[in-house]
């Protein structure tokens, strides 16, 4: 079975409405142009807190999901701990992907 919250992150690069690694993240969520953080689930616990908590501190919505490497592969990369969604509707998309994965 496909993952599609895997596939709407693929998705979002190939529009270019995606950043990914700490920095661009946090550069993202910083300049309001973030609709969504996804941080991995196996991400080190500094890692978590920092994306977390920064996108708390800007009223940006996160989601814990699937593995460094399995982000890093949607997105192009090779591994990443944090992807930020710069498209309101895929981002939206994915957050419901999401909530009906884990329900």
């Amino acid at each position: 079975m496909t993952d599609k919250v895997l596939s709407m992150i693929g998705i979002a690069a190939k529009a270019r409405r995606l950043r990914g690694g700490d920095f661009a993240v946090k550069e993202s969520v910083r300049n309001g142009k973030s609709f969504l953080v996804i941080i991995a689930a196996d991400a080190s616990d500094n890692t978590r807190k920092v994306l977390s908590d920064k996108c708390r501190s800007y009223k940006v919505p996160y989601i814990f999901y699937g593995t460094k490497e399995e982000l890093g592969l949607h997105s192009g990369r090779s591994i990443t701990a944090g992807l930020s969604i710069e498209d309101r509707g895929l981002a939206e998309a994915i957050m419901k992907l999401a909530e009906n994965a884990h329900q």
